[in-house]
Formats: structure tokens, C-alpha cells, sequence
């Protein structure tokens, strides 16, 4: 009886075996420094660091940035997917002058045959559905503006301003003139923002609704206004003073429900075409010959 237990149990051992054979197991691994770390914790924390991590700025806590390096390596183990990361920002659109007059307005001050990268204020306008789609470019490093005047005077005035601040972005602010000063009107009916510095310029592109509610900082766009454009240096991302005495200004009211190209020379490229100048250069001609001896 002794003998068959050990025989049954030497057949056991045996069939036991024969199937750890049979199985296929796959080795461990250490885990790595960041499964270490943060990998131990529930994926809903791990998912939560990661949120805390693509929102976090500079100012943010160290220790908690420190871990974010981990958390990426940790969403790739568990998940098979990189870490996600913010989407391109689309470079700026280059002004078209070739539709102006024809499906946009525009303004060019400067030099004759000037464009929107050369001159040195250039403007454009087009209706887009119940908004109204600005341009604007100047030669500055500052500030460049256009101002909707019931007059062709500074002063109670509604004003959108494209700033270039110290972090090298271009903001669209609103200001409303008080005599000779602009004071800046936290009401902002700017939208679909998008502004560039580049080659000493300032460029930006903005819409602003057609029809607003009555108020006397923001005029309705429906409505002709003289066109008031200005532009100049800035200091730490606030405007001052227009780089000219004499900033152009449209010669009549402007409706955006009309386009044309308007060319303004720029005071270096202004001609003598007026009648009174030729009046003028008449008479000094006559008196310079009939005082000749």
C-alpha cells in the first residue's frame, strides 16, 4: 500500500511538471523611474496630473512641475499614446492689397505705390456677415490705430488701438479719446484677435460687430465716420504720443458699405498740385521777374 502512494505521488509530481512545461510566461521587468514614482498612483490621478501639467505656468508650483516629465513617461506606459501637446498656432495671414477697392476699402499713407508691408500707415475694412473686419500696419514698434470721429478733430473719439508689449505679442485695446489723451475703455468689442511684429511693423487683424448697443465710447460702424489714423513708440505695452504733429485723417466720412483705394501721400512725397500753392508760386515767379533789373 506504501509503494502505490509513492507511485501516485511520483506521477502527480510528474504531471505537474509536464504542465509548468507547457505554459509560456512572460518575464518582469523593473519598472521605470517615472512608473516608480507616479505610476503607482490611480490612472484618474495620473489623467488629473496631467491636466494640472498643460495648464501650469511659469509662476506654478516647482515640486509639481518637476513631476510632469513623469507623468508623460507614465501616460506612454499605460496608454501606447504620446503625451498631448498644444496644437500649432497658424502663422499670420499676409494683407492682400489686390482686393482693395474691389471686395475690401483701404487706406495707404506714405510712399506712392506703397503696400501693406511698405507704407507707412495702411488700413483695410470689409463687411464679414454682422461684423465689420479691420486691418492695420505701421511702421512702428509701438502702437498703430484708427479712430471713428464725427469730425476730422481729436477728441471724443472711439478708437481701436493694436499694441506691441514687452512680451513681443500685439494686443487690440479699445480707448476713447478725451480731449488729446486716450483713455482705455476695459469694454472691448474686439474679437477674433490676431496680431504680428515683424520687420519692425506692427500687423494685426480684428472684427468688430456692425451694430452695437447705444454708448458714447463705441460708435456704430453702420453710421459714416471720419477715419482718424494714427500709430507711434510705446512704453512697456502703453501707447504714447502719435510719431507726427498732424496724423492723416480721411478727406470725407467713410461708409463700410462702400471700397475704394485711397492713397494719402506721406508729407516727404506731398506735391505743390493745390490752386492755392500754384497761386502762390505764380506770384513769387512775377515778383522775382519784375524786380529783376
Amino acid at each position: 500500500r506504501r509503494r502505490r502512494a509513492a507511485g501516485g505521488g511520483r506521477r502527480a509530481a510528474g504531471s505537474r511538471a509536464r504542465r509548468r512545461r507547457g505554459r509560456t510566461t512572460t518575464p518582469r521587468t523593473a519598472p521605470s523611474p517615472a512608473s516608480s514614482t507616479t505610476c503607482a498612483t490611480s490612472p484618474r490621478r495620473i489623467f488629473r496630473g496631467i491636466q494640472a501639467c498643460t495648464k501650469s505656468q511659469p509662476s506654478g508650483d516647482p515640486q509639481a512641475l518637476a513631476e510632469c516629465p513623469a507623468l508623460c513617461s507614465c501616460c506612454q506606459s499605460l496608454h501606447g499614446y504620446p503625451f498631448p501637446t498644444a496644437p500649432p498656432v497658424d502663422p499670420f495671414a499676409k494683407i492682400r492689397v489686390d482686393d482693395c477697392g474691389k471686395t475690401k476699402g483701404c487706406f495707404r499713407y506714405g510712399k506712392p505705390g506703397c503696400n501693406a508691408e511698405t507704407c507707412d500707415y495702411f488700413l483695410s475694412y470689409r463687411r464679414i456677415g454682422a461684423d465689420v473686419e479691420f486691418e492695420l500696419s505701421a511702421d512702428t514698434d509701438g502702437w498703430v490705430a484708427v479712430g471713428f470721429s464725427s469730425d476730422k478733430k481729436m477728441g471724443g473719439d472711439d478708437v481701436m488701438a493694436c499694441v506691441h508689449d514687452d512680451n513681443g505679442r500685439v494686443r487690440i485695446q479699445h480707448f476713447y479719446n478725451v480731449g488729446q489723451w486716450a483713455k482705455e475703455i476695459q469694454r472691448n468689442p474686439a474679437r477674433d484677435e490676431e496680431g504680428v511684429f515683424e520687420n519692425n511693423r506692427v500687423t494685426c487683424r480684428f472684427k468688430r460687430p456692425v451694430y452695437v448697443p447705444r454708448e458714447e465710447t463705441i460708435v456704430d460702424l453702420h453710421l459714416s465716420w471720419y477715419y482718424l489714423f494714427a500709430w507711434g513708440p510705446a512704453i512697456q505695452g502703453s501707447i504714447t504720443r502719435h510719431d507726427i504733429d498732424s496724423p492723416p485723417v480721411s478727406e470725407r466720412v467713410v461708409s463700410i458699405y462702400k471700397y475704394e483705394d485711397i492713397f494719402m501721400p506721406s508729407a516727404a512725397y506731398q506735391t505743390f498740385s493745390s490752386p492755392f500753392c500754384l497761386l502762390l508760386i505764380v506770384a513769387l515767379t512775377f515778383y522775382l521777374l519784375m524786380g529783376t533789373p
